[in-house]
């Protein structure tokens, strides 16, 4: 997972989901380093679209509770609409590769 709007966008969906997950947890989930975990998490709270605060009762002191604001919310939905663009342009290709794959196999055409 090397695309960071992929990232982000499979960080969002996580979040809005499980706003409670420990960036450990989040890292494991996303396949990614803690650090990338920490970085790509501090960078949404800077932009504004995500929240994060502490557990008050918690006996973890550095639980925290995730969560997307308005402008995060906003984002994951554009986010999500470019992501299943590209994933239904990307299944349309494959999709006509797999057909000109079996014509060839099936002797109905070639090169």
């Amino acid at each position: 997972m090397s695309n960071p709007n992929e990232t982000q966008f499979r960080l969002l969906r996580y979040l809005d989901s499980h706003p409670q997950v420990s960036q450990r947890e989040l890292a494991e989930h996303l396949g990614v380093s803690l650090g990338k975990t920490n970085y790509c998490l501090r960078a949404l709270v800077e932009k504004g679209l995500v929240k994060a605060r502490n557990f008050r009762n918690s006996q973890n002191k550095r639980a925290y509770l995730y969560k997307l604001t308005p402008q995060g919310i906003e984002a994951k939905a554009r986010i999500t609409a470019r992501f299943l663009k590209r994933r239904m342009d990307e299944y349309e290709r494959l999709k006509g590769e797999i057909e000109q794959l079996q014509r060839e196999v099936n002797g109905e055409g070639g090169e």
